[in-house]
């Protein structure tokens, strides 16, 4: 079925869409981009332009392939030009009433055979694909930003969709030359759900007054050997962002671990949602946000030797993991995959705990309970039973990850 896709049509050209685009046209498809206005269409079109640009200066594309490329590509403000696309992918804005009249659109005008799916970082894929009348058909199709350069895809299913479509999907996005990891329909799917509580987390330690932002940064690139710390982070992925997925998150589990940190709502409403405003944990004039000050509490954390900062960052990641891994919701290799190809990680989850042993990462978690720096009342299951006195009881064999068995 992948070799008889004659268009693909990708509806909302930003930076993603117009990303996911090019990814699709580079793969050999024929595809049509499509825009709610003629002005959005040609900074759609810049987008590419820039990318391709990009490329070619740096070798990566030689000027006869840029051609090819943007000979398989057409442009259209009108979504009636879809009607004879054979699948269809969407990277609208977040909202679930634009993504309602979308799919609502694409139903009536594509093809029943027509596979449609949707880019969402965060909005329910189930109540997207009850929208229409080709439930069957619909699927999470998650791209990570910059779309020709992360390798990540994740392919979301419903209680609805097809296995036929399933592997199709993800028989699609190989072609286009990403790493698929299949999971079902839940809040933040993998990698969301553990980059941004992480993400929230260096937050909330900035507001305490715990260190500065910069100490933050730095330690966990330290810790981890990640490319940038999660105040840097939540600025490059938009404050605006993070906040949704938190609010998404906590919305379908109601969990403490999902609360989003009062100051990321604070500088949402002020308007600092980083880079693409210019002012977020960093930006005009390198103006730091409130706090400006180091809390009492600081100093008892670093006289604290059970406390790194970094690995206080770290260990309440590795934690949720393993819970998603326990719970069933996605094995060990797809939590290593989505954070190694999808956020940058030099290592994954299981392979950070692997590095530093349960009984570290636990010692970490307790310590941090003791002075009220994480939710996490009880480490995840999965995680405890990979203490020693549970391996004696256990086929778990060493101080490894079990979980990789």
């Amino acid at each position: 079925m992948v070799q008889e896709f004659k268009k693909v049509g990708v509806v909302g050209l930003g930076t993603m869409g117009a990303g996911i685009a090019e990814v699709f046209a580079r793969a050999g498809f024929n595809v049509v981009g499509v825009e709610i206005n003629q002005d959005a269409l040609d900074r759609g079109r810049g987008h590419m332009d820039k990318s391709l640009s990009r490329a070619v200066s740096k070798g990566k594309l030689t000027e006869e392939e840029r051609s090819a490329i943007e000979s398989r590509l057409t442009f259209s403000t009108s979504r009636e030009d879809l009607s004879d696309a054979d699948f269809v992918i969407e990277a609208v804005p977040e909202r679930m009433e634009i993504k309602r009249d979308l799919f609502s659109d694409l139903d009536r005008i594509c093809p029943p055979g027509t596979i449609l799916a949707t880019n969402t970082s965060s909005l329910s894929v189930t109540e997207i694909a009850a929208l229409t009348g080709r439930p069957e058909k619909v699927v999470g199709l998650h791209f990570f930003n910059p779309a020709p350069v992360m390798k990540l895809a994740e392919v979301i299913t419903t209680v609805s969709t097809s296995p036929e479509t399933v592997d199709v999907v993800t028989e699609v996005a190989k072609r286009i030359g990403k790493t698929p990891i299949t999971i079902g329909d839940r809040g933040g799917f993998v990698a969301n759900a553990l980059l941004v509580p992480y993400i929230n987390d260096g937050i909330r330690l900035y507001e305490r007054g715990i260190a500065t932002r910069e100490e933050i940064d730095e330690s966990v690139k330290k810790a981890a050997g990640l490319p940038m710390g999660p105040l840097t982070l939540a600025d490059l992925v938009g404050l605006d962002i993070c906040l949704a997925v938190m609010d998404v998150l906590w919305e379908e589990f109601r969990d403490p671990r999902y609360s989003a940190s009062p100051l990321l709502r604070r500088m949402v409403t002020a308007g600092r949602l980083g880079r693409k405003t210019g002012q977020g944990f960093y930006g005009a004039k390198d103006e730091a946000p409130e706090p400006q000050r180091t809390s009492r509490l600081a100093q008892i954390v670093r006289e604290e030797e059970t406390l790194d900062l970094g690995e206080m960052l770290i260990a309440p990641q590795i934690d949720d993991a393993m819970r998603m891994i326990g719970d069933g919701y996605a094995t060990a290799k797809d939590v290593d995959t989505a954070m190694r190809f999808g956020c940058g990680y030099p290592k994954g989850p299981t392979e950070l705990l692997e590095e530093r042993g349960a009984e570290n990462v636990i010692t970490t978690l307790v310590a941090m309970g003791e002075y009220s720096l994480t939710s996490v009342l009880v480490p995840a299951p999965l995680l405890m039973d990979m203490l020693p006195d549970a391996e004696e009881d256990s086929s778990h064999g060493g101080g490894g990850c079990a979980c990789n068995g």
